[in-house]
């Protein structure tokens, strides 16, 4: 039974999701706040969040970009705001998805249904690869079970989805990727829908900024202009 964490400060919005997810099966908690919603996500494992934008004490992409450091779980963020530029936020902060308010139910929980479907299908395409986790690249070693990256005896933070960035373009050295496939590779289709590519650029620009030595001039992250990114390690 899928689980999932629902995080808004109006109580009638989280009793009426409550109530039409648990009729489709799914186990459900809540949070009313984003102190609470970031510690239940770090002491519970689920399936999905449902995380509201404007929340108390901290807010939803405060509390999204902060469960990318340490989980993957699919999040869905829900916002009174229809601007281009908060959809665009919430993905760059680490967002699988969004929904505007007021929502179709039946809307919402077709979207968790497809993100589940998403994450299950590549949680079993990745499984092969734990034959062989470590790589190795100059002095750079990305590790996929632990999700370690070191350069040299140096052990670099990376955030998720840094990671998973760096992660794709180091088992394909050498092939590059477009924004709008890395876009659909390590987001998921529904950024690639969006066909906005200017979050991969700063997760781009923020890897470099902690794995080369000198960002301006990658030692593995490479630019092809006009076409995308690749890894080779020089």
């Amino acid at each position: 039974m899928a689980k999932i964490l629902i995080v808004d400060d109006e109580k009638l919005i989280v009793k009426g999701l409550r109530f039409s997810l648990m009729q489709d099966g799914y186990e459900t908690d809540t949070a009313y706040d984003g102190e609470e919603a970031l510690e239940k996500a770090k002491n519970t494992k689920y399936d999905m969040i449902l995380l509201d934008v404007m929340l108390p004490k901290l807010s939803g992409l405060e509390v999204c970009q902060a469960i990318r450091e340490f989980s993957d779980v699919p999040i869905i963020m829900l916002t009174a705001r229809s601007e281009d530029m908060d959809k665009i936020m919430g993905l760059e902060y680490g967002a699988d998805d969004y929904v505007t308010k007021p929502f179709n139910i039946l809307e919402l929980k077709a979207r968790i249904k497809a993100i589940m479907r998403r994450s299950m299908k590549k949680a079993k395409e990745e499984a092969p690869k734990k034959a062989d986790t470590t790589i190795h690249a100059g002095d750079l070693t990305l590790d996929s079970e632990s999700r370690r990256v070191l350069i040299g005896d140096r052990e670099i933070n990376l955030t998720a989805r840094e990671f998973d960035l760096l992660e794709l373009l180091v088992t394909n050295p050498g092939k590059v990727y477009s924004r709008e496939n890395l876009l659909k590779y390590v987001w998921g289709n529904k950024a690639a829908a969006g066909g906005d590519v200017r979050t991969v650029d700063v997760h781009v620009r923020r890897l470099r900024e902690k794995i080369e030595p000198s960002p301006s001039q990658p030692k593995y992250v490479h630019t092809r202009w006009g076409v995308g990114y690749y890894f080779r390690a020089v």
